[in-house]
């Protein structure tokens, strides 16, 4: 894992010892919006009209920041419409790589061999880390967004005129509370797992897992009542937005990460959910595991410096038993 400095690649970690054993996620670069008449969206500039073909979009099938860009482009019926590269799973010095390997689907746009190299496409100079998803407009030649948050809600509508699926994961009428769900949600659970995983101080990590935990446990509760979803019997954004955290929980987090505290199996209704989700949507073929495992154990030299990836578990969420 690198940065970009001046359009530069190095090969340098994240500064916790400058946060006090904190990991401080970086905040996206790109919030450009693609809307369906091509008019600025809430930020960035406009431009970006809804058009099929014109978009390209980068990611990591082993990244859930990625993958909740996926599950939209395949709800809502964008396959055809937003062509896709797959990085390489193990990231290493270089950063995100395109080498060969099963999954991993080549660069058509810039011929890249890494992430990088798409990013100082788009801005030469550029100073930051290089992260995915990335949605690449093929007619200005730029970024769009790196945001994944933005990505999904420009997937769940601006396409909508020109042959998108039918559905609507951020309902006007429900805007308010997906939006105080999500900010739980990403705070606790889908950077809380980073923020237990990455911490280089016992104090902070014994922080971060506890308020993941508990946060998992306010799931739970919210799930007990006989409701199907977060927010009563509808799938929204923010169901979406949870699962691809919760799919790779048992498998990485639970032990790389030192989220140990319970399984997620060891949460009946919080389990089920992420099954149901999981089998019920016709996206479950989205999530790769082999990915997945590799890229955290593979990856990430100062956690498991053996590069071991584990067998197990035998047991969660994505697999053939019942949750």
């Amino acid at each position: 894992m690198g940065l970009l400095v001046d359009g530069v690649w190095k090969d340098k970690w994240y500064d916790t010892d400058s946060t006090g054993g904190r990991f401080e996620r970086q905040d996206s670069m790109w919030r450009n919006w693609v809307t369906a008449d091509g008019e600025a969206g809430p930020t960035g500039k406009g431009g970006f009209k809804a058009e099929s073909g014109r978009y390209h979009l980068y990611v990591s099938l082993a990244c859930p920041w990625a993958h909740r860009t996926l599950v939209f482009r395949r709800l809502k019926g964008l396959e055809d419409m937003i062509d896709l590269s797959v990085v390489h799973w193990r990231m290493k010095e270089n950063g995100w790589e395109f080498r060969d390997g099963p999954g991993v689907i080549r660069d058509p746009l810039h011929g890249a061999d890494f992430m990088h190299q798409v990013y100082t496409a788009a801005k030469p100079d550029y100073t930051g880390r290089v992260t995915v998803p990335v949605l690449w407009d093929k007619q200005t030649g730029t970024i769009v967004s790196n945001e994944s948050a933005d990505i999904i809600r420009m997937f769940n509508s601006a396409f909508d005129e020109i042959g998108a699926a039918p559905g609507d994961y951020y309902p006007e009428a429900l805007r308010s509370e997906i939006d105080a769900v999500n900010a739980d949600v990403y705070e606790h659970v889908n950077n809380g797992v980073y923020k237990s995983g990455f911490a280089t101080s016992e104090d902070v990590y014994r922080e971060e897992v506890t308020a993941l935990f508990e946060a998992l446990d306010r799931l739970e509760a919210r799930l007990s009542d006989g409701r199907t979803c977060l927010l009563g019997d509808t799938v929204t954004e923010a169901d979406w937005r949870l699962y691809t955290t919760l799919v790779r929980f048992d498998p990485v987090y639970h032990g790389h990460f030192k989220c140990n505290l319970k399984r997620l199996v060891d949460y009946p209704a919080l389990s089920a959910y992420a099954r149901r989700l999981h089998t019920g949507h016709g996206v479950g073929d989205l999530f790769d595991l082999e990915h997945a495992k590799r890229h955290y154990y593979e990856s990430h030299d100062m956690i498991n410096p053996t590069g071991v990836v584990p067998l197990g578990p035998v047991r969660h969420v994505a697999d053939g038993e019942p949750a």
